[in-house]
């Protein structure tokens, strides 16, 4: 019977000597009680700079793109950095949620609600931009290939930017139902404690009919795995279609084949960061601190810690390859990056990238939680330079020095930047109050084998 219980040397992954019925109540807290001040303020916050980004972008599409600082050598700029960036972000939820869960990782269970949450709110800011960007939204739809009355137009099936349009609304889609069965048993949970008719109805079609037999658990571990299954390959072929925009061209500083596996590598790395900022929060807003431990925040730290070092060994293999090629406009694009005008951007992406998680090997840093917090904002901020340093300095100075030209972002481009993350906060605050945050099914398995309290009575016993 020994066998089936966790090693004594493992941490508890919930604290604070909770019975079934504490889960319960601490998650339905968050939904049934009153938003604190804290909320309020940060709610504002996201508010107000939604509403300014979308001043930005109906300012945008009504006068035109020549609003934003592109121009001709420069013609992609903080609109495709954004778009791979927050694509990058939406990566780690599918990754906690589907690989940790077919490798029946335990520590999943409090952080895969939020994380996938976060994924799918991140795909809608990604989604919003490839939109604006056509300058003419009206005619989105001539990005599918539906069958139309204008002759012979068709999707060009080359283009990787009709790839990214498969890629990122197959990957809304599998997010999309993975979350929401996921929640299923937690919206059946509220919907039994609801006493207001209204909520409890809103509860009740949501949950799906949801009636906790030994069927509908037998049918949600089924489809749990079939959907993990299937998510899992879509973590590694988004951000490897999202590469592709670049490595597929010709422009020295972007064909280079190490592209797939390194924005892989770069979006869990700047995923698991966003998670981890969200958490820390979460936890305190939301008072979760007995379910987001100590020890959830230091497994992901570990893996922000190990994808860095990834990310780190491809920029290396990056300047080598440029050297080892000897063609010298391959040669001169990464010299540039590294001491020309832009030199700025690459040191502060080297910096917050590659330096910055080399701490984490410390465990008296990894188990801070101001420190991780610092860390994990700091790791997204480099990784936005990265996706502009990629994009900006290959872009800024070409074949021709009488085209060579600088790029400044106009308020436009900020406002809509910054309204982006706006909206995904407005998103994220609004799914707290309505949504448990913790999947109370998942850490009720867990109790029995990880709660502190079961864990001393073993010990006793042991």
């Amino acid at each position: 019977m020994a066998s089936h219980y966790e090693a004594p040397i493992r941490k508890p992954l919930v604290t604070g000597n909770k019975s079934y019925h504490d889960v319960s109540v601490d998650i339905v807290n968050a939904v049934e009680g009153k938003a604190n001040n804290q909320w309020w303020i940060v709610f504002s916050i996201a508010l107000t700079m939604f509403l300014w980004g979308l001043y930005c972008i109906i300012y945008t599409i009504s006068t035109g793109i020549g609003t934003w600082g592109l121009n001709k050598t420069v013609g992609w700029a903080w609109d495709i950095t954004n778009f791979v960036w927050w694509v990058g972000i939406g990566h780690a939820g599918t990754l906690i949620s589907a690989v940790l869960l077919l490798f029946r990782q335990k520590w999943r269970m409090a952080i895969n609600r939020s994380a996938e949450a976060m994924t799918i709110f991140s795909v809608i800011q990604a989604g919003l931009f490839p939109i604006i960007h056509m300058g003419r939204p009206w005619l989105a739809f001539w990005t599918l290939p539906i069958p139309n009355a204008y002759g012979s137009l068709w999707v060009n099936f080359n283009s990787p930017l009709l790839w990214d349009v498969f890629a990122i609304s197959t990957y809304l889609s599998v997010s999309l139902v993975f979350w929401w069965t996921g929640l299923l048993p937690d919206f059946a949970m509220i919907r039994d404690r609801a006493v207001k008719p209204f909520q409890k109805k809103i509860y009740s079609l949501v949950s799906f009919g949801w009636s906790g037999r030994a069927k509908d658990w037998q049918r949600f571990e089924e489809v749990s795995l079939v959907l993990a299954g299937l998510a899992t390959p879509l973590v590694l072929s988004v951000h490897t279609i999202v590469s592709f925009d670049f490595a597929t061209s010709v422009i020295p500083g972007w064909h280079t084949t190490i592209f797939p596996p390194y924005f892989v590598a770069g979006a869990i790395f700047s995923g698991f960061a966003m998670v981890q900022t969200l958490l820390i929060v979460m936890r305190k807003v939301s008072n979760l601190e007995n379910y987001i431990t100590i020890q959830h925040i230091e497994l992901m730290n570990i893996v922000i810690m190990i994808t860095g070092c990834i990310v780190g060994c491809a920029y290396i293999t990056e300047l080598f390859i440029a050297w080892y090629s000897g063609v010298e406009y391959e040669q001169y694009a990464f010299l540039n990056r590294a001491t020309g005008p832009y030199w700025w951007a690459y040191w502060s992406m080297m910096t917050c990238n590659v330096f910055s998680p080399q701490f984490m090997w410390v465990k008296k840093l990894r188990t801070s939680i101001v420190f991780s917090f610092v860390i994990s904002i700091v790791v997204n901020i480099g990784m936005w330079f990265e996706r502009f340093v990629i994009i900006v300095t290959s872009l800024h100075r070409d074949y021709l020095p009488s085209s060579w030209t600088m790029f400044s972002p106009t308020v436009y481009d900020i406002g809509i930047f910054l309204g982006t993350i706006g909206f995904f906060f407005v998103l994220f605050l609004l799914y707290s109050r309505t949504f448990p945050v913790i999947a109370q099914a998942e850490v009720k398995t867990i109790l029995k084998t990880s709660g502190d309290n079961y864990k001393k009575i073993r010990d006793k016993n042991g």
